[in-house]
Parts: structure tokens; C-alpha cells; sequence
């Protein structure tokens, strides 16, 4: 996060901070495999091979965003990318956090951390996400994450169950959060 970024920030006593001795960075190549093994423990994502994780990091840095944790190793990610046909919407592909460092708000400030960095950097209007309905936990992220930023969120079903191949896949319900307020001194 720049200087300004962090200026922005701190004016708005809403955004979640980190725990002391965290630091939010943009994930690096050398980060996948440890991605990897959050998502897999997390045993609620559906796990993409490591060589996704990978090339996320590669690819898609600039949209994602990890939790390094005071030794400097990655203790939590979000992974997103812009979609191609919504230049102004970030998908929020996948959010966890390492077992020994949940129920401190690393989720909450990793996406408080990357919305205001892109809405920023990349003039992001709109944030993404899909969950299945088993998952409270993750609606609860995101509807206080929206409430936070004090925007709007609505729910659609965007993938019935039964276009997944494998059997007992609950639906993918759409979360899509927005608009978000340019910065000051960036038009629309």
C-alpha cells in the first residue's frame, strides 16, 4: 500500500486494521505454495491445483493480496482479478486464512486492504464474489464488509447446482458489492 493508500485508509475509521506485526503485501511467485496449503486446510474452498496458485501469483499479483505474518511468511490471501467484460468490478476469487491465525480480522483487513487499493490504483467501482449458501461464514465477511464501506449489496443465484459436473455442488450465489466512491481527486 502506497503512502496516499494508507493516508486514505486511516481517514476512514471503518477499514479493519491488521493484527500488530502483520503486514498486507502483493503475493510473489515464491508465495504459491504456501496459498496452496491455506486453501487446501481451509477445507471450505475448493482446492485448484498448486500450479494455479502459481501463476496467480504471477498473473494476477496486482489483484490479490496477502497477510504476511511477523516472520514475513503469507498467513492469509485473497485472490482476485478485474473481469474483462466489467473493467470497473473485482472478483473476489478466494479468501482464507491459516488455522493458527483465524478470529483476528486478517480476512476482514486483507479485503478492506485490496478494495482500497484498487479502487485507487485500478478504479474499481464494484467488488464480486460468489458463496455457497453452507457457508455463513463468508456471507458474514462480506455483508459486513459491505456494510463497513457503507455500499450496497444484492444477492442472484449465478450457478444452479446443476451445472456442475459432480453431484451435491450447492449453487454459487453472487454477491455483488458497489459502487464504491472514487478517491478524492479521481473522476469518473
Amino acid at each position: 500500500m502506497t503512502a496516499a493508500q494508507a493516508d486514505h485508509a486511516r481517514a476512514r475509521s471503518d477499514i479493519r486494521e491488521l493484527p500488530e506485526g502483520f503486514k498486507l503485501d502483493t503475493p510473489r511467485m515464491e508465495d504459491g505454495a504456501a496459498i496452496w496449503r491455506i486453501a487446501r486446510d481451509s477445507r471450505t474452498l475448493d482446492l485448484n491445483s498448486s500450479y494455479s496458485y502459481l501463476l496467480w501469483c504471477r498473473d494476477f499479483a496486482a489483484t490479490s493480496v496477502v497477510a504476511r505474518d511477523p516472520q514475513g511468511e503469507p498467513a492469509a490471501f485473497v485472490t482476485g482479478y478485474i473481469r474483462p467484460e466489467r473493467p470497473e468490478t473485482l472478483v473476489v476469487w478466494q479468501v482464507a486464512v491459516d488455522d493458527a491465525h483465524r478470529g483476528q480480522g486478517l480476512a476482514a483487513a486483507l479485503l478492506d486492504g485490496l478494495t482500497t487499493r484498487a479502487v485507487s490504483e485500478l478504479g474499481i467501482r464494484h467488488v464480486e464474489t460468489t458463496i455457497t449458501p453452507d457457508n455463513a461464514a463468508s456471507m458474514r465477511l462480506f455483508a459486513s464488509f459491505a456494510e463497513r464501506h457503507r455500499t450496497g449489496l444484492t444477492r442472484e443465484v449465478l450457478f444452479d447446482a446443476g451445472l456442475f459436473p459432480e453431484q451435491g455442488h450447492e449453487p454459487e450465489v453472487l454477491h455483488l458489492i458497489g459502487p464504491f466512491d472514487p478517491p478524492p481527486g479521481r473522476l469518473r
